[in-house]
């Protein structure tokens, strides 16, 4: 075990090194937690050493516990992680402590923490027990506790500490929303004590440690008199804030996200006690948030799973695709998104429209976005000049010749789309991408002269923002071309999730439903305000109504008539075309247009449901209980998810939960759809499968896997993990 090594100069300094081998970012482990202790033993029963740098041996310090050490810790049972937890505890009140006489405060050494760049989690949780932190100016760099954003909170003392050095109000964004900062908000929002250049980061440490006296090595909490900023539950102040704190709690999770809630209470708890019982409270909370299956998926889905996809989990074993110039056919938004998104990654764009006017506008949005990063100060005018200087806007499909990428975004219509495919073909060889969200890539293949090298390319609008992209494996699309666009995706740092060829792919074969039983259900008089609140409470982002909305009812009308071509006799959502077809006649065609199933001010902001709905909608005197309304939502996603998996639409569920959450924001507190599954169990969900049936019709009935499953009593990531071990 090598992830901690030491050293002392001559001046009596001992320097504490962070470098984990074979890993580009430190992690914390178990084993390493156990060396860096023994290593403070050493230097503070060192009679030599006058104090610590702790300090890493990469470009950055930490990014964060070893997520899969805690899983291993979670096997253990809860007395097993708590005991873990409180391992930590020492070994950072050990540091924090630093010797010093426990009554006088006095005689302790002096430790500091020197951050070369970006320190996350544990990261920061360990300089946090130091004496002070310093950071080299490294404005890519980012500081702070992210562990809320997937299912877990701070348990090293990180919470403890926050809230003590900082007060509940003003710690509330770095705990409970993970704010990350770069060096100089950092110190500016009270996280860290200095910024350096980074060429005197541990000269400017090694002065600190040298000079340091027995007040500065003592924490507020441990001074007599100490006193929390912005005050306890019980004063004044502080009652106002924790009220104030549960109720955000509670307005941005509806309650559904238990490591926001036991966060709090810990908070809550320890605030009312010495520093060292507020420690063990943190961890038994954080104890309990572990042993709960929701921490389980989502640490599964967030962190776990989606670092494999974009590390190309799935990935053919061909040579490396990496795209060196892109090809970008339709200049419009979406377009005009992975124009920007490409150059920003330092691929060369050639960007083309129709007209020269269509391609400039295109080129004007990364323009745009650019002028954004440049005002908050996050892009330089240099880096701005660099990315524009990447995109290429023109009308000249010949500007095309050596680009070993292409794709395609240009209108939802097959013929439009072949006619590209043809000009495209013809002065260039690269792997054609389509861009498209519902259009079947086997049947738009049929364009091209190079079928195998054709694959379809699904981004979600917008593009700059959405962190997944959906690729689509047609018939004949050859490994090399899949490679080429998870690759491709790895550049422009977003996640990939491959699935096989069907109408609507995965992400918009699960949503749909969703949409479409939401309207279902205004139909038969069933709230409005009911179906979006119980969507909304079991952790889904928007309601089906606001969702439509959002992303337009002529679209969602565009869309049923298509499938009602397609399916004709064997088309289901009749009911659904009737609210929504009446809707788009009555010209309300959504947020665009300041109208939909919402109504809105002359701004755009939302102002409440449309009351016109009842008078052609009526409400029904009886209306369904919650739990009722929220399964129907649920079950219209999750059961399309589990048919994708059967019909082998979707090949790995990680793809399938990493996908839903990523695309359309399916509750993450469950881990993904599969995850869900998982947390109620088969034979549970097979229950409301049936009940839903018997009451509302055959779209509820259970996938044969599903019930297959519920017969032999596993799950989807047992089946998974047996699978492995075989």
């Amino acid at each position: 075990m090598t992830d901690f090594s030491m050293t002392t100069d001559a001046d009596g300094v001992a320097t504490i090194i962070w470098d984990v081998a074979a890993k580009s970012m430190n992690v914390m482990s178990t084993e390493a937690f156990a060396l860096l202790s023994a290593l403070v033993d050493q230097a503070l029963g060192d009679a030599a050493v006058k104090g610590i740098i702790l300090t890493s041996g990469k470009r950055d310090f930490a990014g964060g516990m070893d997520l899969n050490v805690i899983a291993r810790m979670r096997a253990g049972g809860a007395q097993a992680i708590f005991d873990g937890v409180m391992g930590m505890h020492q070994v950072l009140r050990k540091i924090e402590r630093a010797g010093m006489d426990p009554k006088t405060l006095k005689g302790g050494k002096p430790i500091i923490a020197a951050l070369p760049g970006t320190a996350l989690g544990i990261g920061l949780e360990l300089p946090l027990a130091c004496h002070r932190i310093i950071a080299a100016d490294n404005p890519k760099a980012k500081i702070g506790l992210p562990e809320i954003m997937v299912g877990i909170f701070p348990g090293a003392g990180g919470t403890t500490r926050l809230v003590r050095k900082m007060g509940a109000m003003m710690a509330a964004p770095y705990l409970l929303e993970g704010k990350l900062s770069d060096p100089k908000g950092a110190k500016a929002g009270g996280l860290i004590d200095e910024v350096v250049a980074p060429e005197a980061l541990l000269a400017r440490a090694k002065e600190w440690v040298l000079t340091a006296t027995d007040a500065d090595l003592v924490k507020p909490w441990d001074a007599k008199g100490y006193k929390m900023p912005g005050g306890t539950p019980y004063h004044p102040a502080g009652f106002m804030t924790f009220v104030g704190a549960s109720a955000m709690v509670m307005g941005k999770t509806m309650g559904v996200y238990p490591a926001a809630k036991a966060l709090l209470a810990a908070v809550y708890e320890g605030a009312l006690v010495p520093f060292d019982t507020a420690l063990k409270i943190e961890a038994r909370h954080f104890t309990s948030v572990l042993m709960n299956p929701s921490s389980t998926a989502m640490i599964r889905s967030l962190f776990i799973n989606k670092e494999a996809l974009e590390k190309g989990a799935n990935r053919p074993k061909v040579p490396d695709q990496t795209v060196k110039k892109l090809g970008v056919i339709g200049a419009g938004m979406m377009g005009a998104g992975i124009a920007y998104v490409s150059a920003l990654a330092g691929i060369e764009v050639v960007l083309i429209d129709a007209t020269q006017e269509a391609a400039d506008k295109g080129r004007a949005h990364s323009e745009g976005l650019l002028d954004k990063g440049v005002q908050r100060k996050k892009v330089t005018a240099e880096k701005k000049a660099e990315v524009l200087g990447r995109i290429t806007a023109t009308t000249d499909y010949a500007a095309l010749a050596g680009c070993d990428l292409i794709v395609e975004a240009v209108f939802e219509d097959p013929k439009v789309k072949a006619e590209v495919t043809a000009k495209v073909e013809a002065v260039c060889d690269g792997v054609f991408a389509t861009n498209t969200s519902t259009l079947p890539i086997s049947g738009l293949a049929k364009a091209s002269v190079r079928p195998e090298r054709f694959i379809g390319i699904h981004f979600f609008s917008p593009v700059d923002k959405m962190n997944l992209v959906e690729i689509i494996r047609g018939r004949e699309t050859g490994d090399v071309a899949v490679a080429k666009a998870l690759d491709f995706v790895r550049q422009i740092r977003k996640t990939p999730i491959v699935v096989n060829d069907a109408r609507f792919f995965y992400a918009n074969r699960c949503i749909i439903p969703y949409i479409n039983e939401g309207i279902r259900m205004v139909a038969e008089g069933v709230e409005p305000a009911l179906v979006e609140n119980a969507a909304k409470l079991v952790g889904m982002p928007l309601g089906p109504l606001q969702l439509v909305d959002e992303t337009s009812i002529d679209l969602g009308v565009k869309i049923a008539k298509a499938t009602r071509a397609a399916m004709g006799d064997a088309y289901p959502d009749g009911a659904v075309d009737e609210v929504l077809f009446w809707m788009a006649d009555q010209g309300r065609l959504g947020k665009k247009a300041g109208a939909g199933f919402y109504a809105y001010d002359a701004a755009g902001k939302r102002e409440g449901l449309w009351d016109g709905l009842a008078a052609r909608f009526p409400e029904a005197a009886g209306q369904p209980e919650l739990g009722e309304v929220q399964h129907r939502l649920l079950m219209a996603q999750v059961l399309e998810a589990v048919r994708a998996l059967e019909g082998g639409v979707l090949t790995d569920i990680r793809e399938g939960d990493v996908g839903a959450i990523l695309g359309w924001g399916f509750a993450p507190w469950s881990g993904g759809p599969f995850g869900w599954l998982d947390i109620i169990g088969a034979g549970r969900a097979l229950e409301i499968c049936d009940r839903l049936t018997a009451r509302h019709g055959a779209r509820f009935a259970a996938p044969a896997m599903l019930r297959e499953m519920a017969a032999k009593g596993t799950s989807f990531y047992g089946a998974k993990a047996d699978a492995k071990a075989a």
